[in-house]
């Protein structure tokens, strides 16, 4: 399937889709902490971001990883921040938001999900040239694992936080991590 074949279907009744390598992959819908987690965050980072950049949870991204007429890849991140010039072009257009409009990605973990947020999710973003990644793990105790790009390598790791998050990039921010659950 083309990422316009995907985009086609619209939304789906039962949890999510996500479009790998031309095939249809669906999730079942998370546990209540993961969302409480991820409505948390976006809540932390909406007060800190600059007039250019919006926070969005649960939205598909074209990973444009392939040409338009060949099995695609659509991922739907926990959580992206996304320059807003592309939210006035997927409006005018009727499209995806496109990896090169987004800053930052955020997945939160699930049991089932580890595997594929850590290696498969980890090399796409970063082949899409996605700046920024960051990992949202809910086991006690619960931590933020940032990633930045770092050229033909892929994301580079810096160490997990527990408390609180202090970054300059992709813009300055804090993040309470220990309040991310109860």
């Amino acid at each position: 399937m083309t990422v316009a074949q995907y985009a086609a279907l619209g939304e789906t009744e039962d949890g999510y889709t996500e479009l790998v390598n031309g095939r249809l992959i669906m999730s079942p819908s998370p546990i209540p902490e993961h969302n409480v987690a991820h409505f948390r965050l976006a809540t932390q980072l909406s007060s800190q971001l600059p007039v250019d950049l919006e926070v969005i949870q649960d939205m598909d991204v074209n990973l444009e990883l392939v040409d338009p007429g060949r099995p695609g890849f659509v991922r739907r991140p926990d959580l992206i921040v996304v320059r807003r010039s592309g939210l006035k072009r997927r409006k005018a257009e009727g499209g995806l938001l496109r990896a090169s409009e987004v800053v930052l990605a955020v997945e939160v973990l699930s049991p089932s999900s580890r595997n594929i947020d850590y290696r498969a999710k980890r090399d796409e973003y970063a082949w899409a040239g996605i700046p920024f990644y960051w990992i949202i793990d809910l086991d006690e105790p619960v931590s933020l694992a940032p990633m930045h790009l770092a050229g033909e390598f892929g994301y580079q790791e810096g160490p997990a936080e527990t408390r609180i998050y202090e970054a300059v990039e992709p813009f300055p921010l804090k993040i309470q991590v220990d309040r991310l659950i109860d």
